[in-house]
């Protein structure tokens, strides 16, 4: 069946739209063929594109700043200044503005708009809807000072990912060890100050119980799966998943194969192993964790620095996100609970904390 609605915690679409300079207008299969004279610039045939987004229903979704340049031969290369950083994403900030101005997108910065939008989105004149989108930045390179946490969140910043891969000027990530240092705990203050939520995906360990520690506002993990399933420091181990579940967090499960099936190694496994059912391993394993399924939804991560060939091989295109529900009904979940999954939980939360 059709589901009228997905919710999408974690889209890197300016970083697409600039970095690799797609436009995210054409359909999918356009700029796949666009792509094709290329050799060893692109990272993987493209999923996503605003056509896919709405073909698939994705009428909501959590949209990127983010300051991280990617080269074949360097696959992580990231800003050497704050400064630099700070333009990369003021950039891809006026890119989702100029998609607004066209009427594509519609910033979802505050409670009334984010339920005007989900209502209209869920009447049977969608169509005409734009896609509503809430802004978040993964890593906190663009904030020059924690004082500047307030000046992100007039410029419609709602949600912050302290991290990405290695250290950050505040934290620790992925890839890395240590926690918040002491300009970074008073970024989370600021932060809980204004309002603005806290992303804790990509967060060191320590990092991660540092932030729990000090910062007491609303929290998601947009894209993140299970370290019992695959065992590396990207993942949720359980503790972590229990604690994110007592502050009523929505956890989001992420498209990246790695990230997926144990032993998935990046341009060596095969594709075709990774299909979209074993996300379901890691959503069921959270709903077994809490005891039902209110703390899970989708943040796929889609064109996240790779392609379809880094992807579950039964998607082609972001539209295939659909197939979860089906899924997760095969799986024995009511009605009820796949739309909690699919759309709703998120919803719930951003109806809940946003101010």
């Amino acid at each position: 069946m059709a589901y009228p609605l997905i919710f999408d915690a974690h889209l890197d679409m300016a970083w697409n739209a600039l970095e690799w300079t797609r436009d995210l207008m054409l359909p999918v299969a356009k700029i796949r063929e666009f792509e094709r004279q290329f050799t060893g610039i692109i990272p993987g045939e493209c999923t996503t594109s605003w056509e896919a987004l709405r073909k698939g229903n994705v009428g909501a979704m959590i949209v990127t700043l983010l300051p991280r340049l990617n080269r074949k031969d360097k696959r992580l290369t990231f800003p050497q200044s704050r400064e630099a950083a700070y333009g990369m994403a003021m950039g891809q900030l006026a890119y989702y503005k100029a998609m607004v101005r066209s009427g594509v997108l519609r910033e979802l910065h505050n409670k009334e708009t984010f339920t005007d939008h989900i209502a209209k989105w869920l009447s049977p004149s969608s169509e005409e809807q734009p896609l509503g989108y809430v802004l978040s930045m993964e890593g906190s390179p663009p904030i020059l000072s924690p004082s500047q946490i307030s000046e992100w969140y007039e410029a419609g910043l709602r949600l912050l990912g302290p991290a990405h891969y290695g250290p950050s000027p505040y934290c620790f990530g992925t890839g890395s060890v240590g926690g918040f240092n002491e300009e970074g705990k008073q970024l989370l203050r600021e932060m809980d100050k204004v309002g603005m939520l806290l992303d804790v995906t990509h967060l060191a360990d320590q990092s991660f119980w540092d932030a729990l520690d000090v910062y007491h506002g609303p929290m998601i993990a947009s894209h993140h799966n299970c370290r019992s399933l695959v065992n590396a420091d990207r993942q949720l181990t359980d503790e972590q998943i229990k604690a994110l579940i007592q502050r009523g967090a929505v956890i989001g499960a992420a498209f990246d194969n790695w990230m997926i099936r144990p032993g998935w190694t990046i341009g060596v496994s095969d594709p075709s192993t990774v299909q979209l059912h074993h996300i379901v391993d890691h959503i069921d394993h959270i709903c077994q964790l809490a005891g039902n399924a209110n703390h899970c939804g989708i943040g796929s991560d889609l064109d996240g620095g790779f392609g379809k060939e880094q992807s579950p091989s039964d998607l082609d295109t972001i539209a295939d996100l659909q197939k979860m529900g089906d899924l997760l009904t095969d799986r024995g979940y009511s009605v009820t609970d796949v739309e909690k999954i699919l759309w709703r939980n998120y919803v719930e939360f951003f109806k809940k904390n946003l101010k």
